[in-house]
């Protein structure tokens, strides 16, 4: 079974909410994309995996060489957005101007992207609209609902599966979460993946595949900054943010060399036919 490594390709400043972090000001910050993406690159290329980069068009229509060695690398380039705003304060309107944006910024670069990811798992119960936006841009994978309560529901789907448009289904990939403590927590991203050891990952992955599915993993290329910039976030962000960042790169490592990764279309192509059940 062959799991799915995601990145989200994405500025160390790119924080939904933070007005000292508007996008007026990014320009004067020092940008690490480039250096991060590159040591992930060079990783995954150690291990022989290959990933799904989700780019912000801002970084893509900036660092085109970067899209451009990612797609050449044999990676799946996808579109997150070309601001980096969650998908329900943009309304449907503005999601879908950013949305052509994005794919415009990453074309320059890379071959138009099929699949989709929000920033901050932003699709959810308020913002479904944003499928149907999808679907009628010839989006055929979407990977931004989450099974998790701070930003989606508990009872989403956690296996890939199908989801309604007006424009025909789109198949939806969710991220690989876990029960631990009494509570669902986001073992294949963010802090849930930081504070948890390669093996207790590495095991989950492998009861995901016995139950005949894939797990999906999700990174960010600031996660691996040997020398992260930082700056005062309120308590929640900066927990998400900037909780175990050290030895991070040696453990997502470990989980790599622990399990077969592959390109999230590559992912879904491989799956038994009829396994994509509709929602």
């Amino acid at each position: 079974m062959r799991n799915a490594l995601t990145v989200d390709v994405e500025e160390w400043f790119h924080v939904c909410g933070v007005p000292a972090l508007a996008p007026a000001r990014w320009d004067a910050l020092e940008s690490r994309v480039e250096l991060t993406t590159r040591l992930l690159l060079d990783l995954c290329d150690a291990v022989r995996a290959h990933a799904t980069f989700f780019v912000v068009g801002w970084v893509a229509e900036r660092h085109p060489r970067l899209v451009a060695e990612i797609a050449a690398a044999g990676h799946q380039v996808g579109s997150h957005g070309f601001l980096h705003e969650r998908a329900y304060d943009l309304g449907e309107a503005r999601f879908g101007d950013d949305l052509r944006r994005s794919v415009a910024a990453i074309q320059a670069a890379a071959p138009s992207p099929s699949c989709f990811r929000a920033p901050e798992w932003s699709i959810n119960d308020r913002s479904l609209w944003a499928l149907d936006a999808l679907a009628g841009e010839r989006f055929l994978i979407d990977a931004s609902m989450a099974p998790l309560k701070i930003v989606g529901r508990v009872d989403y789907p956690r296996l890939p599966h199908l989801r309604p448009t007006r424009f025909g289904p789109i198949t939806e990939v969710p991220p690989l979460v876990a029960d631990r403590f009494g509570q669902t927590i986001p073992l294949g991203w963010g802090w849930g993946l930081r504070m948890s050891e390669p093996r207790t990952v590495l095991k989950a992955i492998e009861r995901t595949n016995l139950a005949g599915a894939p797990a999906v993993l999700t990174i960010h290329p600031w996660e691996i900054d040997p020398h992260p910039p930082r700056i005062a976030l309120p308590r929640r962000l900066r927990f998400a943010h900037y909780f175990r960042l050290g030895g991070f790169y040696g453990r997502i490592g470990e989980i790599l060399r622990g399990a077969a990764f592959d390109r999230l279309d590559s992912v879904i192509a491989s799956l038994p036919p009829g396994s994509l059940a509709p929602v």
